[in-house]
C-alpha cells in the first residue's frame, strides 16, 4: 500500500520511484533466488525481483485480485516468465516451509491486523537465516503531504483516519523491533530515509491523483458545505509544490532488514 492508502486508480510507481531505488538495492536480488513479495500490490517490485533472480522465481500476493490483474498483465507484457502472483493474506496464507531466501515489502506490512501472527507466517515461508527487506512509513508528523492535506482539506477540524491511519503502524522502532521479535525474526537495521514522493508530472494531474487517495476521502467526509473551498485550497497546494519534474512532497521512511 501507499503512503496514505491509494485506489486503483492511482500511480503508486511513479508516486514512490524516489523509494524504489533504495529497496532494489538493499533488496539485493541474485540469480536463483527465490524471492517472496508481500503486499505486491500492481506487482512492480514483484517483477524488478524476477528479472534479478535469473533462474529462480518471485511470487505476488496481494489483498486486491484488481491489483493483481493489472501485476498479471503487466508480468505478461514484460515477457517475465518467472513470476507468479496470487491472492492472500499474508496473515494465513500457507506458504510453504522454509522455502524463500529473500521476503520483500515495498510499503505493505502496516496493514495488518494481527501484525505478530503475520510476520511470523512470513518468517516460517523464509529458510533460516534468510533475509527480509521492506519499507514502512515513519511518524505521520515527519511527513509534509499528511500536514499539508489536512491543513487544505480539513483546516481546524478533528477527523478521522480511516482507511490511511494503519499506514503509520509500524512507525515506532520499538514497536517494530517487538513485532519482528516476537515473530521469530532478528539481527534488524534500519536506515533512515528522507525522499520527496511525487504525485503528479503537473498540477492538474496530481490534483486529480489525490482525490483518489483514501486519506483524501477521509478528509473531505465530513467537509459539507466546506467541500467547494476545500478542493480550492487542495488544487492550490498541488500548483505551490509544482516543480519542473513533478508536483513532490517531503517524506520519511525506515528501510528495515532483518533475518530469519
Amino acid at each position: 500500500m501507499g503512503p496514505i492508502a491509494f485506489s486503483i486508480m492511482f500511480d503508486y510507481d511513479a508516486e514512490l520511484r524516489r523509494y524504489t531505488e533504495h529497496f532494489r538495492a538493499a533488496a539485493n536480488i541474485g540469480p536463483g533466488h527465490r524471492v517472496l513479495d508481500i503486499g505486491c500490490g500492481g506487482g512492480q517490485s514483484t517483477r524488478d525481483a524476477a528479472r534479478a533472480a535469473v533462474g529462480g522465481h518471485a511470487l505476488g500476493v496481494d489483498v486486491s485480485e484488481r491489483m493483481l490483474k493489472t501485476a498479471r498483465e503487466r508480468a505478461v507484457a514484460e515477457g517475465l516468465d518467472n513470476v507468479t502472483f496470487e491472492l492472500g493474506d499474508a496473515q494465513q496464507y500457507p506458504f510453504a516451509d522454509s522455502h524463500f531466501d529473500v521476503g520483500i515489502s515495498r510499503f505493505g506490512t502496516m496493514f495488518f491486523a494481527e501484525p505478530v501472527r503475520a510476520f511470523t507466517n512470513i518468517a516460517r515461508a523464509l529458510r533460516p537465516g534468510a533475509r527480509l527487506v521492506m519499507l514502512v512509513w515513519q511518524d505521520s508528523d515527519l511527513q509534509e503531504w499528511t500536514g499539508a492535506f489536512r491543513q487544505a482539506l480539513a483546516p481546524g477540524r478533528e477527523v478521522r483516519t480511516g482507511a490511511s491511519g494503519a499506514a503509520f503502524s509500524l512507525a515506532d522502532p520499538a514497536t517494530l523491533d517487538g513485532i519482528l521479535g516476537a515473530a521469530g525474526f532478528g539481527t534488524i537495521r534500519r536506515t533512515d530515509l528522507r525522499e520527496p514522493v511525487c504525485y503528479g508530472p503537473d498540477a492538474a494531474s496530481a490534483y486529480d491523483a489525490v482525490l483518489d487517495l483514501y486519506m483524501t476521502t477521509d478528509l473531505l467526509a465530513e467537509a459539507d458545505d466546506e467541500r467547494p473551498r476545500a478542493l480550492e485550497r487542495l488544487r492550490a497546494l498541488m500548483t505551490a509544490h509544482e516543480r519542473g519534474d513533478g508536483v513532490w512532497f517531503d517524506a520519511r521512511a525506515w528501510l528495515i532488514t532483518a533475518h530469519r
